[in-house]
């Protein structure tokens, strides 16, 4: 091989990782953003009322209160845990905070998901919306108990793949209301759209989980 030909393989490989390197930045730009905002936005949005901030909800509010407002407060939380949960710097630095942390994650998505799966079965959006809620909820949970249990045997591997497929049912808050906003913006406001939503809104998000654990990156790190 040529010198000529060893210097480019060397530069097209520092490009691939610069590359790399900078989808990885966006990603958790991206990521630390959208998670943060819609936590904080539906918050906020609890404190101005439910029948002004989710109209469509209301009926859950006089029905079954409980449930209703113990997803929309920890749902969130749960999302807001992500980003922090999936930094490297504080999985490598701070294990025991990690660890307290996903405890809380745990906890959290525990009764966050306990609650939506009721709000799921006594939907008045239609069996498919029930369905595509109720399966989530029950997604949700699975994989965050296989994930805490891998992490509690020691195998901190399948603890990773099992929370990444966790926190791809968790970011289910953010594509549902970008879905939401979307239909409204485009005038797609009916059942059949929130129907649809109620399987877009997670579907796509555990086949991206799938494709990035079967195609992406093969080094694990073995850190609690």
């Amino acid at each position: 091989m040529s010198l000529n030909s060893s210097l480019d393989s060397v530069a097209r490989r520092d490009s691939a990782r610069r590359l790399g390197r900078a989808l990885g930045l966006s990603w958790s730009a991206s990521l630390w953003f959208l998670t943060l905002a819609i936590a904080f936005g539906s918050w906020a949005l609890v404190t101005i009322g439910i029948e002004r901030a989710m109209p469509h909800m209301a009926y859950h509010a006089r029905l079954r209160p409980v449930a209703l407002y113990s997803h929309v407060i920890l749902a969130p939380a749960a999302l807001a845990l992500v980003p922090f949960q999936l930094w490297h710097g504080l999985r490598r630095r701070r294990a025991a905070l990690h660890r307290w942390l996903g405890r809380v994650y745990g906890v959290v998505i525990l009764l966050a998901s306990l609650s939506g799966f009721w709000l799921a079965v006594t939907t008045e959006a239609g069996s498919i919306a029930a369905f595509g809620f109720g399966l989530l909820a029950i997604v949700w949970l699975g994989t965050t108990v296989i994930g805490i249990g891998e992490a509690m045997q020691g195998d901190y591997i399948a603890h990773r793949r099992w929370i990444i497929r966790s926190v791809a049912a968790t970011l289910a808050a953010v594509t549902l209301r970008l879905l939401i906003i979307g239909s409204e913006v485009a005038g797609w406001d009916s059942d059949g759209v929130y129907q649809a939503i109620a399987w877009l809104c997670w579907v796509p998000n555990m086949i991206l989980a799938e494709l990035y654990l079967r195609l992406g990156p093969t080094r694990q790190r073995r850190v609690a």
